[in-house]
């Protein structure tokens, strides 16, 4: 019997070895980019389609403020077929910018929308406090309203692509933006090879990720083949609280910092190893440029 089990465990631990994981997760829900309920309503049915068909569960991050303004009804489904529901805060403030006290007061306000278990918290622009007594109070309190705190170790700045995605869109500029899709996806595919060999170096082995992606129009007209990309890469899509029951997850942060990095560089900080990080790719030069001579005349 005890051959059998450790056979059993033996095998599984083949598979996950051969088999990376990641969790997907949407920050800014209903919307990031739009106040038109019908459009934030498409953008969520989008995403959640295509995470349907790929059995793929995500975790939302809700900015409760947003809600306000789009309703509830882009929220259905986000508690469907393994997807959930987490707190992003009320007004997406940043924490750099708070008192203790407000933030708690933006944490509560968040609530309203979500679940009253499992309880996860992605921090605004992944500011986790400025000061080392900021931080601690901050997650002393989490702790009390039984929070678990969102990492994120894969991100592509969507946020940034989508600025000039969306503004393509508005000037009819078709062609453009069928370039810029079709480079955000190289873009993210690149990034998700960044960051799994920057995690192995840090721990000497894979580890399951957290993909940091937003609700906004970019993403919902190329999830699917975002993850078609992960599935290209042999990638199992798992559950936030799957991912994070990894040991690497159990890493203190390094001290304070205004700055919100992805974890691997936090954690390479807390653990004393050396990572150069100008390596990691950025976006093309024209999809930034475009945008900041467009919001210089004006027009963005």
């Amino acid at each position: 019997m005890r051959f059998l089990l450790a056979t059993a465990l033996f095998a599984l631990s083949l598979c996950a070895a051969q088999d990376p994981t990641v969790a997907l997760t949407f920050d800014d829900l209903p919307s990031a980019d739009t106040t038109d309920p019908e459009a934030a309503l498409r953008m969520n049915q989008g995403i959640l389609l295509a995470l349907k068909r790929f059995h793929a569960p995500a975790i939302g991050f809700v900015n409760q403020k947003m809600v306000e303004t789009l309703g509830r009804k882009p929220l259905r489904g986000w508690q469907q077929n393994l997807n959930s529901l987490g707190n992003h805060t009320y007004a997406h403030l940043d924490l750099n910018s708070l008192t203790v006290a407000q933030f708690q007061q933006e944490v509560i306000l968040g609530e309203p929308s979500l679940p009253t278990h499992p309880r996860w918290l992605r921090f605004p622009f992944n500011h986790a406090g400025d000061t080392a007594e900021k931080q601690a109070a901050v997650q002393a309190f989490l702790a009390t309203r039984g929070y678990r705190i969102a990492a994120c170790t894969i991100d592509n700045e969507d946020y940034e692509w989508s600025r000039t995605y969306d503004l393509l869109l508005a000037q009819h500029a078709l062609d453009d933006a069928g370039r810029l899709r079709a480079e955000y996806l190289t873009y993210t595919a690149s990034k998700i090879d960044y960051y799994s060999e920057l995690h192995t170096q840090i721990f000497g082995r894979p580890i399951p990720h957290v993909m940091l992606l937003h609700v906004n129009q970019l993403n919902a007209d190329t999830i699917q083949q975002t993850l078609e990309i992960f599935k290209a890469k042999h990638y199992r899509f798992v559950t936030l609280d799957i991912a994070q029951s990894d040991p690497a997850y159990r890493t203190p942060l390094p001290q304070a910092t205004a700055y919100g990095p992805m974890w691997g560089y936090r954690w390479a900080k807390a653990l004393g190893i050396k990572v150069d990080g100008s390596r990691e790719p950025s976006p093309p030069e024209w999809v930034l440029h475009r945008r900041q001579v467009s919001a210089q005349q004006g027009m963005f």
